[in-house]
């Protein structure tokens, strides 16, 4: 019986841990932004509504053969916030 309920608690946590919202950019400031993806190197942030992307602090963070593109987000003081980079696919045609 206890390993059941230790096994039941065990799942509810991690369930818990799945369910975070990620922080919405429009509704934090550009600072805060920008250092939320300096911090953690990559982040997802929303962008409003039910749009989303990853963001990232260098190269470090993409996969082999991706490249860096600025990335601007919105925020509740800058309509277009610098908060890092997106790893973009380098096209097979270059």
């Amino acid at each position: 019986m206890k390993r059941l309920t230790l096994s039941l608690l065990l799942v509810l946590a991690t369930g818990v841990a799945f369910a975070q919202s990620r922080p919405s950019s429009p509704e934090r400031s550009c600072a805060a932004n920008r250092q939320s993806v300096t911090a953690n190197g990559a982040i997802v942030l929303g962008t409003g509504g039910q749009t989303y992307d990853r963001f990232v602090r260098d190269r470090g963070f993409c996969q082999h053969g991706e490249f860096l593109e600025q990335a601007f987000v919105p925020s509740r003081d800058t309509a277009q916030c610098f908060v890092g980079y997106r790893c973009k696919i380098d096209s097979p045609w270059d």
